[in-house]
Parts: C-alpha cells; structure tokens; sequence
C-alpha cells in the first residue's frame, strides 16, 4: 500500500493554536495523519508549543493583532486551508472586525483555497438592535465579508462552552455547598460544548469534504441543557452540595462578580448575549442542530465532560 509523502498531505495552517479551538483542530488532525500543520501563537516557549513542535507542527510567533496582514500573509504561504478565529476581544476594545477581514484578506492574497472560520449569529440584525452582544455580531460581520471573497468558505458556530463554568463563572464555596452563579435563567436549556473536544472533529470533517460543506454555517453542539439539569449532574457525579444561583440580571451578576463593576460594557455584553439566546434563541431556526452529533458522535455531553475532566468546582485556567 502506498504511503502519502510528507509534502503531498495538505498544509493547514492554525490561527490561535493554543486558544481552545485552535488546540482541538491541531490535536484532532495529528491524530488523523492526514494533514501537515502550522501554527500562530505568541507563546512559542509554552509547554503546550513545545508538545506540538515535537509533534511536527511548525509553529510562528506573529501577534494576533492588526498591522500585522504582511506577516500573516507569509504565514498562510502554501497552506491548502486555514482555520480562522478572532481571539477574545473584550469590550471596550472593538477592532474584532477589522482583524477579521485582515486576517481573511491575507488568506485570500497567500492564494488559500480554504478558510474555515469560527463565526456566531448577528444578534443585532437578528434583534434588531435590542440586543448588545459585538462578540457575536461582530464575527457575523467577518463571515459576511469572507463571503464576498474569491475563496471556498465555511464556518462553525460553537455553542456556549462548559468551560466557562471552569474558568470565568466559576462556584463559590458557601459553608459546605457549591454556588453555581449562572448567566442562564434555571430552566431555560441551552446548547452548550466542550471546544476542547468538538472542535477538531466538526474542522476534520470540513476539510475532508470542502465542496459538500462550502458556503454552509454549522452549529456544533454537545448537549442541549439547562443550568439547573448541570447543577443536579454535577451533585451526581461527584458527591458535592451544589445549587443554583441567578446571574442573569446586572444587579445579580455584579453581586456575583463585583470585579465587573470597572467594566459596564463587558457586563452589557454578557448580558446581551445571554437574554438574546432566551428571547431570539442561540442559533437560527434554520441551521442544522443535529449535525455535529451525527458527525461526531463522541461529542461530550455535560455529564461526560464532567466524567472525562474530572472537574470538582474548582477554578481552571486554560
């Protein structure tokens, strides 16, 4: 049986590599054999570089910032496709957009064949404007713009992340009991996603089948629940009191995180974002809601995640 030489596999290059998504891609592709990898990150000494230098990734220190399109262009060199990402650019800042459009302009001029990017829904066409969540919207508008170009385009739209619990919203210990300080009201369920896990299979899956999935926008989702379904599984699996507790208002969210107080926009934003998924619903009701579990069906629900991580409440940083 004949072996696919080394420069015959397809280059793909990683923006963001050691972010969570871009962690999932380079993990999950490794594995298939299939693909050569490069990366951008800033952290070229981190362990986690490190691990996939050994790997064979060839990784490049450039900040994912703007001015920087010339950099990013020689990056995306010979690369058959790239996976895009806007990092987590926290209000006041707003130059998401505008890194979008450089990022997938440099992707068009390296002469990629490929972008797939991690886009969100536009809550403010969808809202009309009620709504005040610029990290959505703002990657919304990118994937309008990647849209426009001379390039096959995908795009996933991840469900909330678990990982929030692990490491922005983490439990407070109150006497013997875990306080689970939820920006969902207790009943409403919601898509929610390990980025760890499901984004390197939902990205394979793309690429092994460009044509199929060019022009599509693709909901991945590990489980469809409500915080008080995460609270009882989380006293299930691991013997701990837990309860819920609303943070879904900006008085309940402030007395939760009173480190917010310095930063009302960033409050406004989580707000925003949250009672646009309760009012409008997080995705579209016409994207495909299925499609990630049947794709992969490993994905991780809630209790697997908790299985699998091993998490006890404590606070991560990942």
């Amino acid at each position: 049986m004949e072996t696919i030489s080394t420069t015959d596999r397809p280059l793909i290059t990683i923006v963001g590599i050691l972010g969570k998504q871009g962690r999932s891609v380079a993990q999950t592709l490794l594995q298939n054999g299939g693909y050569r990898l490069r990366g951008i990150t800033r952290r070229l000494d981190s362990p986690e570089a490190l691990k996939l230098s050994k790997q064979g990734v060839s990784l490049l220190d450039i900040p994912l910032t703007l001015g920087y399109k010339n950099d990013f262009v020689e990056a995306f060199r010979g690369s058959d496709s790239v996976f895009l990402m806007t990092p987590n650019i926290a209000p006041p800042q707003d130059h998401e957009q505008e890194l979008g459009k450089q990022l997938a302009d440099a992707a068009v001029e390296a002469g990629v064949k490929h972008i797939i990017f991690s886009s969100l829904e536009n809550v403010d066409q969808i809202s009309q404007g009620k709504k005040f969540a610029p990290h959505f919207t703002d990657k919304a508008k990118i994937e309008e713009y990647i849209r426009t170009l001379p390039i096959k385009s995908t795009f996933i739209y991840m469900a909330f992340f678990y990982t929030n619990l692990l490491e922005f919203y983490t439990p407070r210990i109150q006497g013997d009991t875990l306080v689970f300080p939820m920006y969902l009201p207790k009943d409403f369920r919601a898509p929610f996603v390990d980025p760890l896990t499901a984004t390197g299979p939902a990205v394979l899956e793309i690429l092994s089948k460009p044509d199929q999935y060019n022009g599509k926008s693709l909901p991945v989702i590990g489980d469809f629940i409500s915080p008080q379904e995460m609270v009882d599984t989380f006293v299930r699996v691991t013997g701990k009191k837990a309860v819920y507790s609303a943070a879904c208002t900006r008085e309940e969210m402030l007395y939760h995180f009173p480190e917010y107080r310095t930063n009302d926009i960033l409050v406004r934003e989580i707000l925003g974002m949250t009672t646009f998924a309760v009012e409008y619903g997080y995705f579209r009701n016409e994207r495909d809601l299925e499609w990630s579990r049947k794709v992969n069906p490993h994905s991780l629900t809630w209790e697997q995640f908790l299985h699998q991580s091993g998490w006890q409440g404590q606070k991560i940083t990942f």
